[in-house]
């Protein structure tokens, strides 16, 4: 049952309501995240920065995939604090402004650079894949992206530029976006209306930040055109590859890889899909206000709305106490390493295969 903890509203219909869902359900969800995905992406980096000394473009990709998830994991405790007590924190208090000011663009940040390191790296790896050729006919996508692009794609210095340019475009987006959230917006916090930390000023936003959201929604649905385009492609190449007369070992190896990459993609597209898709319904229900009250405790309209928003956001936070399995299925060398670590043998095949794939990246 919702429940309203702002005693000193003087129009209780103002309140957000909280649900158990969100005052206990997602504070044990983040601290299980936590206490998961901080073991999991220090020692997946410190494998792929001091056990893996020839670093190809997928490798830096996964590191920079890898510091965007610790520091995701790192906000865990206190995203877990905030649903637990901003009903209590009062707006002013350093906890509040904390989360507003400081949480807030980390968490967006590293959701951004998180999903754009995963396109980076999809195409990396359709570069890799789509280069290889079969019987007489090369890709088709060899002749729409000249050799240069799907080269370069591959080299390390273009990824570690990619990754640095990465992170300057995320975070311009996101220092406006809580500079207007916070300086402009939140102002219908100090006015005594809303007393607490976990309002709708704070959940909910303002027409500023909500246009950023849509700018980031617009992004995330281009980087999921590109990955989704290049695996359609990579399905076609290998399509026309097993009818081929003659099909490579190296070919079984990287059709093995791209399986993984397949089922690895799904699993992310179920963590960040709902949680963009349902971010748009949000800021068009935002715009839309209702007169209609949640229940007998007059509860704010957008009560349930936000329950849900943040439901879907935990979802996204998911990935990073899951994605040091993505490494350990995606890259032949770290699963090497990994194993060697806790004294477990690889397979002669595996071994066999991590060569191969470390001297295609």
């Amino acid at each position: 049952m919702a429940f309203c903890s702002q005693a000193n509203l003087s129009n209780i219909s103002s309140c957000l309501c909280q649900t158990t869902t969100t005052h206990l359900g997602l504070p044990v969800l983040y601290a299980t995240v936590f206490l998961s995905g901080l073991p999991g992406n220090a020692l997946s980096l410190w494998i792929f920065v001091a056990k893996i000394p020839a670093k190809t473009a997928t490798h830096i990709y996964l590191i920079n995939l890898g510091i965007s998830n610790l520091m995701l994991c790192l906000t865990m405790p206190f995203l877990g604090a905030y649903y637990a007590m901003g009903a209590s924190w009062p707006a002013p208090s350093s906890m509040c402004q904390l989360a507003i000011n400081g949480l807030t663009p980390v968490l967006h940040t590293n959701i951004g650079v998180g999903m754009m390191s995963l396109t980076w790296l999809a195409l990396s790896r359709f570069a890799t894949l789509i280069q290889l050729k079969h019987g007489r006919r090369p890709s088709r996508c060899i002749k729409v992206l000249p050799d240069v692009i799907l080269s370069r794609l591959r080299q390390t210095p273009f990824a570690l530029g990619v990754c640095l340019g990465t992170w300057a475009i995320v975070a311009m987006a996101i220092i406006p976006s809580v500079a207007i959230y916070s300086m402009k917006e939140m102002n219908r916090v100090e006015d005594g209306s809303e007393e607490v930390c976990y309002s709708v000023a704070v959940e909910v936003g303002g027409s500023g930040s909500q246009a950023f959201a849509l700018a980031g929604i617009v992004m995330f649905f281009l980087c999921l055109l590109l990955v989704l385009s290049a695996y359609t492609a990579v399905i076609r190449h290998f399509y026309r590859s097993r009818n081929s007369t003659s099909i490579s070992d190296r070919q079984k190896v990287y059709s093995r890889v791209f399986r993984n990459i397949v089922v690895i993609q799904v699993v992310l597209l179920v963590c960040l899909l709902p949680h963009h898709v349902y971010k748009a319904i949000f800021i068009k229900m935002a715009w839309t206000p209702s007169p209609f009250a949640e229940d007998v405790l007059m509860c704010h309209p957008m009560s349930m709305p936000v329950e849900v928003k943040n439901v879907f956001l935990c979802l996204a936070t998911l990935r990073c106490s899951t994605d040091p399995i993505m490494y350990f299925l995606l890259d032949k060398t770290f699963k090497k390493h990994t194993l060697r670590l806790f004294r477990v043998a690889p397979s002669t095949q595996s071994s066999q295969a991590s060569r191969t794939v470390g001297e295609c990246g």
